[in-house]
């Protein structure tokens, strides 16, 4: 699993967790829903941290408790 994948599931988890839609997510955070649905898209790449933080911002989580999982620590490199 690389990163972008990475971000995408935990994002999914932390949903579940706190009982939010998408929608729910992105309104509570200050971002549009068509950002929130288009970094779901296995097709894009990146993903912005800015975007992230404010998503963080919305589910009243820092960055790094974002971050701090077993997954993220066990991402395998991305230069290759």
């Amino acid at each position: 699993m690389n990163v972008k994948d990475m971000v995408v599931a935990r994002l999914r988890q932390l949903c579940q967790q706190w009982g939010f839609a998408l929608n729910e997510l992105a309104t509570s955070s200050g971002v549009t829903p068509s950002t929130v649905y288009s970094m779901m898209d296995p097709a894009r790449k990146n993903i912005s941290i800015v975007t992230i933080k404010k998503l963080c911002d919305g589910l009243d989580i820092t960055l790094g408790e974002f971050f701090s999982t077993k997954e993220f620590d066990e991402l395998e490199q991305e230069i290759k």
